[in-house]
């Protein structure tokens, strides 16, 4: 998936799950919805577009892998709080519902840069809320 610049919305099937889907910007300066995902694949790495649920759990998979390696020491340079900022928060990324309320990951807490020192559960920053 890439995040180039199209001038049309194009109708695709998911290289993973055949689901067909809308991909592209519009010419009235509309991103593709892929835009709001943050950018962590390499493009020579993927094949063709995928579908929003599949390039979801792709994209969870990913940063699941990057989180396992930042520890409370690392995650103040983490390269998340680098990346361009998104619009809007996803679901299974920036966070999941759990009876009713929003639990953030670590990746929405390293998307920050910083301990808010409220004890989220999956702070990233754990020494800092010691301080």
């Amino acid at each position: 998936m890439s995040n180039s610049h199209r001038t049309t919305i194009q109708e695709k099937k998911c290289s993973a799950c055949g689901t067909p889907f809308n991909c592209g910007d519009t010419a009235d300066g509309n991103k593709c919805w892929c835009n709001n995902f943050p950018p962590i694949f390499k493009t020579s790495k993927v094949i063709d577009c995928l579908c929003s649920s599949c390039f979801t759990t792709v994209c969870s998979t990913k940063i699941k892998e990057y989180v396992a390696t930042v520890t409370a020491e690392t995650a103040l340079n983490s390269i998340a709080k680098d990346l361009p900022k998104t619009k809007q928060l996803i679901e299974g990324i920036d966070y999941y519902i759990e009876n009713g309320n929003y639990v953030f990951k670590a990746w929405f807490h390293l998307k920050r840069g910083y301990c808010c020192t409220n004890g989220c559960r999956h702070c990233p920053y754990k020494t800092q809320q010691l301080q």
